[in-house]
């Protein structure tokens, strides 16, 4: 297993959905959580649910395609990484495609987009980018 359970999240999922597979196992912690409930609010994937017994936790990752098998999720950047951390103000959080994306942040008040910060006037680290 990968030292950085974000990355590892990321790259199972890029992955998974370029293979177009429906499903995909990830191991689970408490960010790994928070951020598939950012990414099912938002409408990227389908849903998510825990699987396994206590020491082989994982979380089960139901993927989104349009009818035509096109991915929902059509790509994942990884921003802020464990030697090289990326931190901005409530005023200078990220626009991901004009609006069309989203950044995914991690702050005083848990894991939530850039539209969230900006409309709760917060800032703190850009995990990820998500188009």
């Amino acid at each position: 297993m990968n030292g950085d359970p974000v990355s590892n999240l990321l790259t199972k999922i890029r992955n998974a959905s370029r293979a177009k597979h429906p499903v995909v196992d990830v191991p689970a912690s408490n960010l790994t959580r928070q951020i598939l409930a950012v990414l099912k609010q938002d409408g990227f994937i389908r849903n998510y649910k825990p699987v396994g017994q206590a020491p082989k936790l994982f979380v089960r990752v139901y993927l989104k395609y349009t009818p035509d098998r096109t991915p929902a999720i059509m790509k994942l950047v990884r921003i802020s990484r464990p030697g090289r951390r990326s931190y901005c103000g409530a005023g200078e959080l990220p626009r991901v495609l004009n609006g069309l994306g989203r950044a995914i942040l991690t702050t005083s008040k848990g894991v939530i987009t850039d539209q969230d910060a900006r409309r709760q006037r917060i800032g703190g680290e850009v995990l990820c980018y998500v188009w």
